[in-house]
């Protein structure tokens, strides 16, 4: 058995592996980039050995560091969680090099699936079905746009190594290909080092259902039914359930049995996933199914797997590690009722999905599911890494008591001082479609303008107000605003009624916020520039939170966050930051049409024009790269680049101009 477990990994998944290890008497090790000396997979391990600097390829994808830190802690086994070296066979190579157990298949299983071509020809010989598409070796621009005109257009380019979405491009139109093709061979490069591409035939009305496998050094193969991931968006998993709606017991027998045969293919061991392409245009049929790839390694949404059937993965995976058997045959694994999963990313899905930095100055979970998380209130997410923030998993008896759950558990918690995709994941899960289960990859993206609909704001200024009202209460005892806490706070004035007064900054114009006394009751009236008579009662103060506030004659649970710089306001399952404004020094936001700035901390991974240029509006200009995503920044409105500021590998700053525009004078 094994006795001291490094965690080669960091976040919610290391701090998940941690509470499995510790459960079967484990000594626990985490490792560590100098950004992440306080984070929380560091204080929950045993023992602790830093890595590297903040970038992950000196830290977290370092080899030889993890292997020293494994040495030097008398770690006898690694378990590598999913991402950085999780499905890397040269880590694999290395960790047994050095007599340390790798918690998760061969190297020689990883190779074997490790590509995407190799691994479709070799599930083609296992008699497993594969998408039609070219595999080859021909990398050749123009051959590749003939492989795709004579597939059929749209078609889908996809990178061979890795997953998450990355250097995978869907092209409707031949005249995009080559601009598409570049970018999903530039991402796979920086991605995975590797920027061979496959072409695909993409595949109408796409469902995405994976099956999870999980093999022992026995011989012994299992699978533990399947996981419905077809709300994506930019390929990137959202929302996991498990069963998958829809199901029928012969498909499903189809399909599990198909994920069997190719895990036995490559005599593979530990957990991993199957993923299936779906043709969902007629339901889910025996022959409407095909091998997409194989993730040789835990999945992000493996809880909703353990939910239906009871088991602790990663237990099993610790298990079969050390040389035991699986503790279950197949006919002792059953489903049991429904479980879904959501993302939650710092993440801003107004500005696609931009991700974002900042404090969590308030974190307080709802308790109605089970959450995986590797922050707490009062972290700083950094912008090296993944942004995800938690996973919020439920368990129902049926799968719209499930959604209705978890919709809940979202709206309910608190999560205030960095942006987030928490009130797009409300609507979501809220949508009628979702709800019924009619849908499938194109979903999110067909329907994005409703699910990122701008907060109701006229209502979340009136409760930023609340701060004015009672600000030196935030963070002590559970009382009501009344006119007596109002005068302790030095709003009490001779003649009129109380009054306090701040200015916020909403889309860069000031507005004027006053909390007025009502004369008729204990309440408060909020008025504003824009917004007049919104009356207040019944309001009551525990810590940051006001546990309720009538509104428009709705009763809605609140929770206001000030800082120095930003009021931060959450209203049921909406929320928003806005900026404070200091009286008599004017607005400046630093935004001009006539000007890129940089978003976030990043690095420029390509510039797509030169000075003297002419460009137009939405033509993309620059693509950066920033916690593990490409963006493309694009012009505001036509004009000549006047400025170019940046050049292809420059690390820039958030803020940072990047590029100029001048008006065209021959325009």
């Amino acid at each position: 058995m094994i006795k001291t477990l490094l965690i080669a990994n960091r976040g919610e998944i290391a701090c998940r592996v941690i509470r499995s290890a510790k459960k079967l008497g484990m000594n626990t090790v985490a490792v560590y980039s100098t950004a992440d000396r306080n984070a929380q997979h560091v204080k929950q391990a045993d023992q602790a050995v830093c890595v590297g600097p903040a970038l992950a390829s000196e830290s977290y994808l370092s080899i030889n560091a993890i292997i020293d830190a494994a040495k030097k802690t008398g770690a006898d086994a690694i378990h590598p969680g999913y991402g950085f070296l999780s499905e890397n066979p040269e880590f694999v190579d290395a960790c047994v090099a050095n007599g340390i157990c790798f918690v998760g298949p061969s190297a020689a299983a990883m190779r074997a699936m490790g590509r995407k071509d190799a691994a479709k020809l070799l599930m083609e010989k296992a008699g497993v079905p594969v998408v039609p598409g070219y595999h080859g070796e021909n990398q050749d621009p123009e051959f590749l746009a003939e492989q795709a005109l004579e597939i059929g257009y749209p078609v889908l380019i996809k990178a061979r190594s890795g997953g998450g979405g990355k250097g995978m491009r869907r092209v409707d139109d031949a005249h995009d290909f080559a601009a598409s093709l570049e970018s999903a061979q530039r991402e796979a490069q920086a991605s995975f080092s590797d920027a061979h591409v496959l072409i695909e035939k993409y595949v109408s009305k796409p469902r995405h259902i994976e099956v999870q496998v999980f093999g022992d050094s026995h011989g012994n193969v299992v699978h533990l039914f399947e996981r419905d991931c077809s709300l994506q968006r930019r390929h990137q998993k959202v929302i996991e359930e498990a069963p998958a709606p829809g199901m029928t017991d012969d498909v499903r027998q189809a399909m599990t049995q198909a994920a069997v045969t190719a895990a036995r293919a490559i005599d593979y061991e530990g957990a991993g996933t199957i993923e299936f392409i779906v043709d969902g245009s007629a339901g889910l049929r025996t022959d409407g199914f095909w091998f997409m790839e194989m993730n040789t390694r835990l999945q992000v949404e493996h809880p909703v797997t353990e939910a239906i059937t009871g088991v602790d993965l990663v237990e099993w995976q610790l298990q079969a590690a050390s040389g035991g058997e699986i503790p279950k045959r197949q006919e002792e694994l059953t489903i049991q009722g429904h479980s879904v999963e959501a993302r939650l990313y710092a993440e801003d899905p107004v500005a696609g999905f931009l991700p974002a930095t900042g404090r969590l100055q308030y974190l307080d979970f709802a308790r109605s599911g089970r959450v995986d998380s590797g922050v707490v209130e009062g972290d700083e997410i950094l912008p090296y890494y993944d942004p995800l923030l938690a996973k919020l998993i439920t368990h129902s008896a049926d799968r719209l008591s499930a959604f209705r759950t978890l919709a809940d558990q979202l709206a309910t918690s608190k999560v205030l001082g960095t942006k987030t995709n928490r009130e797009f994941l409300w609507r979501l899960l809220s949508h009628d479609e979702v709800c019924s289960g009619d849908f499938d990859t194109s979903f999110i993206d067909v329907n994005l303008q409703s699910l990122i609909e701008q907060t109701n704001e006229a209502r979340l200024i009136a409760v930023a107000c609340h701060e004015l009202i009672n600000p030196s209460a935030l963070g002590g005892a559970d009382e009501p605003t009344t006119l007596a806490t109002a005068r302790q706070l030095g709003c009490w004035q001779i003649w009129g009624s109380c009054e306090r007064c701040i200015e916020v900054e909403i889309d860069d114009v000031a507005h004027t916020l006053r909390a007025i006394e009502s004369d008729k009751d204990d309440g408060w009236v909020i008025h504003s520039d824009s917004i007049d008579n919104y009356p207040k009662a019944g309001v009551h103060i525990k810590r940051l939170s006001f546990t309720r506030s009538i509104i428009d004659g709705v009763e809605c649970p609140v929770c206001v966050v000030p800082t120095d710089e930003q009021i931060h306001v959450q209203i049921g399952a909406q929320s928003a930051s806005y900026g404070r404004v200091v009286s008599g020094a004017g607005l400046s936001s630093g935004k001009t049409d006539d000007a890129i700035i940089a978003p976030m901390p990043g690095r420029i991974v390509a510039v797509h024009c030169n000075v003297g240029d002419a460009v137009s509006a939405g033509q993309a200009l620059i693509s950066m790269e920033a916690m593990k995503m490409e963006q493309d920044l694009c012009a505001s409105k036509e004009g000549v680049v006047e400025i170019l500021a940046v050049a292809a590998g420059d690390q820039v700053a958030q803020g940072d101009e990047l590029l100029r525009l001048a008006p065209d004078p021959d325009a």
